[in-house]
């Protein structure tokens, strides 16, 4: 997901603002993900289990990531994608419903984990953070989707300018 992030960055970085927050708080999203699940370059040398407030911290991103999208992104997207046309707005329109089951997931995974009162629950976290990490890529291609409709339609823009 970091190399997809990447591609992403190269891609449509420095392009617009809006763009460059979200894929900086993705990046951030990203970064701690890979220190909790202990992936390189944050795998440890021993098996152990992240401390729970390290989880909880990971759920704030999560749901800030998520909240971001759905109630501030999401519109200023959908309003651009207004502005470039019915193809764009038709876009918009097909992509958002299929991004809010990951929300759910998301916020599934938050309840569990942010509310958590003892350690015993991290017994259940890898296979969580994989079943996490599959929606998450799914949700990310579909944010990629919007991207691209508002990059190419903002490069449009800025050329005939």
């Amino acid at each position: 997901m970091l190399r997809k992030l990447e591609k992403a960055e190269r891609k449509w970085g420095g392009s617009n603002k809006l763009i460059d927050q979200w894929l900086e708080n993705r990046r951030k999203l990203l970064v701690h993900y890979c220190q909790i699940a202990g992936l390189p370059p944050y795998g440890k040398s021993e098996k152990s289990l992240p401390s729970l407030e390290h989880v909880k911290s990971f759920c704030d991103l999560l749901v800030d990531y998520v909240s971001e999208g759905h109630f501030e992104v999401y519109d200023q997207v959908v309003n651009a994608c207004e502005k470039f046309g019915a193809s764009s707005k038709t876009l918009a329109q097909q992509v958002l419903p299929k991004i809010t089951p990951t929300t759910s997931a998301a916020l599934d995974f938050n309840d569990k984990y942010a509310e958590a009162q003892d350690d015993q629950v991290l017994y259940q976290l890898d296979k969580d953070l994989s079943d996490l990490a599959n929606t998450m890529e799914t949700r990310f291609e579909l944010e990629d989707e919007l991207l691209e409709v508002l990059h190419n339609k903002h490069s449009e823009q800025a050329q005939q300018a």
